[in-house]
């Protein structure tokens, strides 16, 4: 095209400028060929392909041609085409065609990195509807492959620009290693550390994890690969360092939320000087409720097997047994968490006594409810201790707490009176 051009102005008068006309007529017309020629492929890949890809029954092309990848080929096509036709319009041993071809090699291998991503992106995408994908997080792995193509596309730029082999570059690696390595020093720990992860299965997407040091309470967003991003219950969004997970401790509530039930452990802490021994009137109104009549029947009987063994045994004396309040309390609360609705029945249920301490005696009740969403699993938890708050005073028990304001005036009030 450049020798037909030039011949076409020398045989129209213009000699002495017929090789810079001839130039800046094939830079032109190379310029809009190549300008056409995108169009034309940007238009079947918009009109064409990607309307046929909706229509595709298997996933995997269908993902990747409605990705970015079709669109970063036509970019491919028109980098190769001015890479090869630049010496037809601008004649062989021009500078011009020269730079047009190595301006082109830098198109082609941006298009080719981008185009790589896309279909990396693409793939990712199709992984992350995958059961495994939750487990088993891909996006550490699809950055590595990312920095690696980048790293490689670089180097063939560079060896572009200077004109060298990439063999040269690559061979002068060896001396970089102590830079590469510090340099790239987080995105090496968070390779490693994605792998293990990944390997023993210890953190996934939508997992909630407590992390303190870090501040972290709340659900994982993304497995980076030097970052772990958690959206907190405050609506706040927490970036860990991946490595962190691998060398710090940290909380992974996903067994629970595996298991169907989630814990309560709490206590209730009684005034012992509130303990006592069950006389006849609290035998009598406990006898009343529905929850105690099975187990206060079963003790009568065990009290009285028990006596009968003994002989005769005065009430009021201290080798007989007795029912206390705190142990029929006790009771109770177990055969109202047996019978709660909202209780998991297949986990541990436990009312125990805790040490006593400076603040009483603490009436721990251990058990899981049936439902692990945050909300109903503090209204069941509220409920639970809001009754038996309530209905320890039907036991003659009082609930422990530190005196207030209100308690000392009440007694002055009262010494006062009584002064």
């Amino acid at each position: 095209m450049f020798d037909i051009l030039t011949h076409w102005y020398e045989d129209n008068g213009f000699t002495d400028k017929a090789a810079i006309m001839a130039w800046w007529s094939g830079a032109g017309l190379l310029t809009a060929s190549a300008m056409l020629l995108h169009f034309l492929l940007k238009w079947t890949v918009l009109w064409i392909i990607r309307p046929l890809a909706g229509r595709l029954h298997f996933k995997t092309p269908a993902a990747v041609l409605r990705g970015g990848l079709p669109v970063w080929m036509v970019h491919l096509l028109t980098a190769a085409y001015l890479y090869n036709v630049a010496p037809g319009f601008l004649g062989p041993e021009s500078t011009g065609a020269l730079a047009v071809r190595s301006l082109s090699l830098l198109y082609l291998l941006f298009a080719g990195m981008m185009a790589c991503f896309s279909l990396l992106d693409a793939l990712a995408k199709l992984y992350e509807q995958r059961p495994l994908a939750r487990e088993v997080p891909a996006t550490s792995f699809v950055q590595v492959f990312k920095l690696l193509i980048g790293l490689v596309t670089l180097i063939f730029a560079i060896s572009v620009l200077v004109d060298r082999s990439p063999l040269i570059i690559f061979s002068g690696l060896g001396a970089m290693t102590a830079v590469l390595l510090l340099v790239f020093k987080d995105a090496i720990l968070g390779f490693v550390a994605g792998i293990q992860l990944a390997a023993n299965r210890m953190v996934a997407v939508g997992d909630w994890i407590e992390m303190p040091k870090y501040g972290a309470d709340g659900e994982v967003e993304e497995v980076a690969l030097t970052t772990v991003k958690v959206r907190n219950w405050d609506k706040t969004r927490t970036t860990i360092p991946t490595y962190a997970l691998i060398s710090d401790s940290f909380k992974n509530w996903r067994g629970m939320e595996e298991s169907g039930g989630r814990r309560i452990k709490r206590s209730l802490h009684i005034d012992m000087q509130s303990v006592k021994l069950m006389g006849p009137a609290l035998r009598a109104r406990l006898g009343e409720v529905r929850l105690l009549k099975d187990y206060l029947a079963a003790k009568d009987r065990e009290l009285e097997e028990w006596h009968a063994k003994q002989g005769t045994v005065s009430p009021d004396d201290i080798n007989r047994r007795h029912l206390t309040n705190i142990g029929t309390f006790r009771a109770y609360v177990e055969v109202y968490l047996c019978r709660h609705p909202k209780i998991h029945q297949d986990m541990t249920l436990l009312v125990r006594h805790l040490p006593p301490d400076e603040k009483g005696l603490p009436l721990e009740i251990y058990c899981f409810t049936n439902d692990i969403r945050w909300a109903p699993y503090e209204s069941i938890l509220a409920d639970i201790f809001d009754h038996l708050l309530a209905v320890a005073r039907e036991f003659d028990l009082r609930i422990y707490q530190h005196p207030s304001g209100g308690d000392l005036r009440d007694f002055l009030d009262i010494y006062r009176v009584n002064a």
